[in-house]
C-alpha cells in the first residue's frame, strides 16, 4: 500500500490531532474518524416502511452510540460501571 502527502489547513490538522489516539497514526486516525457509518448506512436498499426493520435499526444506532460514550469515558478514566 502506498501513501499520499496531504496539505491541510492548520485548524483542520488541530482537530484531527485533537481526535486522534495516543496508539494510532494520523492516518489511523483519518479513517477512523471518516468510516463512522451512519443509520442511512444500515438502511440501504430496506424499505423505509418496514416498522420492525425501522426499530431494530434504531437499536443498533443506540447500542453503538452507548459503546462509543463508554469507550470514551473509560479511556478518559471514568467508571461507566451502572451498579455505582
Amino acid at each position: 500500500m502506498g501513501t499520499k502527502t496531504v496539505r491541510l489547513d492548520d485548524d483542520v490538522y488541530e482537530r484531527i490531532k485533537s481526535k486522534k489516539r495516543a496508539d494510532e497514526t494520523f492516518s489511523d486516525a483519518i479513517d477512523r474518524l471518516t468510516s463512522e457509518w451512519t443509520l442511512l448506512d444500515f438502511a440501504d436498499g430496506d424499505s423505509p416502511a418496514d416498522p420492525a426493520r425501522h426499530r431494530e435499526l434504531i437499536e443498533r444506532s443506540e447500542q453503538a452510540g452507548t459503546e462509543d460514550s463508554e469507550n470514551r469515558l473509560e479511556r478518559l478514566g471514568i467508571d461507566t460501571d451502572s451498579d455505582g
